[in-house]
């Protein structure tokens, strides 16, 4: 059963096909060159790969505007390279997601010009259309202030069409037995190649009831129960995670109350709390969210991520909180984006400050659920604000100080490859960090080893113990009589706390230090009391003196021993 449920304790990468490494050198990433840095991946210690999308597109809009559901976009390489790619990850242990762009397609799409040429085709009734326009057509934008309508009028049709998001890309009328047939026929299709699940976009609006009479969709939840039979009977341990940034009330209708519809999903809840925590030090709008979002169904798992390809959507925070997360990590407008978020990049947002982007990664791998991590977050890169929208933390990824960051051969790359400055693929890159033991990415390799070692957080249930300070997080997650606990401080300086495990006996008494030689004892009073530094982290097990003896003997390398800041 555990062997099923993969992804309770895994570790998932998230990259763009498109900016992670070109081969043949027309300045494009390619599957070829994804395939070259699979070992990369591995040796990062990762469990599976999410790839954004890759199918054929007119690329405006970064591949999710999809032309054609089962074909490789030229530019990316061939069905024959996919393959070759999947191939080469089962090989190394690695799994594969892909996106499901399926709540639109590109107005470019066959099914979309059939529909506008003949009214009596098949496929007009697979998007969304009205006579007139619709009273509510400037109300619902996903891009406010780029947006403008969410109906268009198409002169050959004779008709307005319905899109959630820009005008090219109509929405599809999900309700229709035929579109959803056709849905599960492209999820077999690439299963059949070698991925283990999907990432799904948009979840909301794909099983939100459309058309120009519907003021507040009706969400049809039995879809989502379609999708996830329909991927086991084809493969038994794939799974779907779905992008749905829903209220905690209606979380377990996505993840069904017996736990047979959606495997996984992001919990934005969390994360906009998180950079909350981060901006101001207050921990308890975090363990507010935390507890919010605790129930789920024993196979479901929560998505924790930090940053991802869109903007930080702060659109769930009070607007005084909002503000507080603005001020700090995006005070200038052309930083912010769609009046709700932050269009920057981790590293950018905290300053560049090592100590702190392991603080943030900390928390995010002892949040309850699994993490996922952003390409280039590893060796914190950083963001082009000059270039538009969402695209100015989408660059490609820097490999090396050789020209083009060692993305491309090409001196005209997809995106610019970040130059000169801080951020620049002169200094920071793989390569560099590679060679120095102390660098971010030689931490989140360590650390992400450390993870997989700590199932308890994927698995177990978890508490938050008690501080007087709200600025010091203490959690502690039970599995199998096994405990861990997690301390961190968000405050940028020392702080001392004590604490109680809770677990009683000789068993509660010693916190063995996962991550160096800080191991704490109770004192007399029967509480455990900690001196942290700012930005600082632990990671305990809960354990007397026979398991401490046996892990001395394992951790006595230096070299797998994750450190931690401001020591």
């Amino acid at each position: 059963m555990i062997d099923d449920l993969w992804y309770k304790n895994a570790v998932i990468y998230c990259l763009s096909v498109e900016t992670f490494m070109d081969a043949n050198g027309d300045g494009v990433g390619d599957f070829q060159g994804l395939t070259r840095r699979l070992d990369y991946l591995h040796g990062l210690g990762v469990s599976a790969v999410w790839l954004m999308p890759f199918q054929k597109s007119p690329q405006r809009d970064d591949g999710y505007d999809v032309s054609d559901y089962y074909a490789i976009d030229p530019r990316y390489g061939t069905l024959g390279d996919f393959v070759e790619f999947t191939h080469g990850a089962k090989q190394r242990g690695l799994r594969v997601l892909i996106d499901l762009v399926v709540n639109h397609t590109s107005i470019d799409h066959p099914w979309f010009q059939e529909a506008r040429r003949d009214p009596a085709s098949k496929y007009r009734d697979w998007y969304v259309w009205s006579k007139k326009k619709p009273k509510n057509a400037d109300e619902g934008m996903v891009f406010p202030g780029v947006q403008k309508t969410t109906w268009t009028y198409d002169e050959l049709a004779k008709a307005y069409y319905f899109h959630r998001f820009y005008e090219h890309q109509p929405d599809l009328n999900t309700s229709n037995p035929e579109v959803q047939a056709e849905i599960l026929k492209i999820m077999g299709f690439w299963i059949q190649l070698g991925v283990s699940g999907f990432r799904v976009d948009a979840v909301p609006f794909i099983i939100g009831t459309k058309g120009p009479d519907v003021t507040t969709p009706k969400e049809q939840f039995d879809m989502l129960r379609t999708f996830r039979e329909f991927m086991q009977w084809r493969k038994g341990d794939s799974i779907v995670l779905a992008e749905a940034n829903v209220l905690p009330e209606t979380d377990m209708e996505y993840f069904g109350r017996d736990g047979d519809r959606m495997h996984m999903m992001f919990n934005f809840q969390v994360n906009q709390n998180l950079f909350y925590a981060l901006a101001s030090a207050d921990t308890r709008p975090l363990v507010k969210a935390m507890k919010a979002t605790k129930s789920r169904p024993a196979t479901a798992q929560w998505g924790q991520f930090l940053r991802n390809h869109d903007e930080l959507d702060l659109g769930r925070l009070e607007e005084e909180q909002r503000q507080a997360v603005f001020a700090a990590f995006g005070p200038e407008k052309h930083m912010q984006l769609y009046d709700r978020g932050i269009r920057r990049r981790l590293a950018p947002m905290l300053g560049g400050d090592q100590r702190r982007l392991e603080l943030a990664c900390s928390l995010q791998f002892t949040l309850p659920g699994t993490p996922v991590i952003r390409y280039g977050d590893e060796i914190g890169m950083g963001d082009d604000l000059d270039l538009p929208e969402r695209n100015c933390a989408r660059t490609p990824m820097q490999w090396s100080g050789e020209p083009q960051g060692g993305f491309t051969r090409s001196d005209a790359p997809v995106l610019p490859v970040i130059s000169g400055g801080p951020w620049g693929y002169e200094h920071l890159n793989a390569a560099v960090q590679r060679r120095d033991p102390e660098s971010l990415l030689n931490w989140t390799e360590r650390i992400i080893r450390m993870r997989k070692e700590v199932p308890e957080v994927g698995w177990g249930d978890f508490a938050v113990i008690t501080t007087r300070d709200p600025a010091v997080l203490v959690m502690r997650y039970d599995w199998r009589n096994n405990a861990v606990l997690f301390v961190h401080n968000l405050a940028g300086t020392p702080r001392e706390v004590a604490f109680a495990t809770g677990i009683d006996g000789e068993h509660g008494r010693l916190l063995v230090d996962l991550l160096g030689d800080d191991h704490l004892e109770v004192d007399e009073t029967g509480r455990h009391r900690l001196v942290i530094e700012g930005f600082g982290y632990r990671w305990y097990r809960v354990g007397g003196l026979d398991y401490l003896l046996r892990r001395s003997e394992i951790d006595s390398r230096p070299d797998t021993r994750a450190g931690r800041s401001g020591g």
